[in-house]
C-alpha cells in the first residue's frame, strides 16, 4: 500500500523513535549543556524527521531527494554528537550502542528509500 502521509513511512517511524531517544538521553545532560550540546542534538535529530516529512510532500524526484539528503546529513550530525556525548561521560555505553544502532537502521532505510525513488522516476 502506498503511504498516504509521511507518518506511514517506515523510515519516518524509525527516525521518530531515534529522535525520541535523543530527547530521552539529553534530559540527563548537565545544565550547562542545555544551550550547547543538548540544543544541537535535539535540533539536528528533529531535522531528520522534519526533512523526511517535507520531502514526502514534494512532487519531483530532485526536490524529494534534496530533503532526504538533508535528513541524512542531520542524521550523521547526531551520530557525531552521540559519540561526543559518550566521550564526555554524558551517556552510557548502552545508550550509545542503542542510539548508533538506531541511526544505522535509519540510514540504511533512508538510503533504500532514495534508491527506490531513483528507480521509480
Amino acid at each position: 500500500m502506498l503511504a498516504q502521509s509521511f507518518e506511514d513511512l517506515l523510515v519516518w517511524q524509525k527516525a521518530h523513535k531515534y529522535v525520541l531517544n535523543i530527547y530521552r538521553v539529553t534530559k540527563g545532560f548537565p545544565k550547562e549543556e542545555m544551550f550547547g550540546l543538548v540544543n544541537q542534538m535535539r535540533r539536528a535529530s528533529a531535522s531528520i524527521t522534519a526533512n523526511i516529512a517535507e520531502g514526502f510532500v514534494r512532487v519531483g524526484q530532485k526536490d524529494k531527494l534534496h530533503f532526504y539528503n538533508i535528513s541524512q546529513g542531520s542524521l550523521e550530525e547526531t551520530r557525531n554528537f552521540v559519540i561526543l556525548s559518550k566521550d564526555l561521560g554524558y551517556i552510557s555505553e548502552e545508550d550509545k550502542t542503542v542510539l548508533l544502532g538506531l541511526a544505522s537502521e535509519v540510514s540504511r532505510m533512508l538510503n533504500a528509500y532514495c534508491q527506490g525513488l531513483l528507480k521509480h522516476y
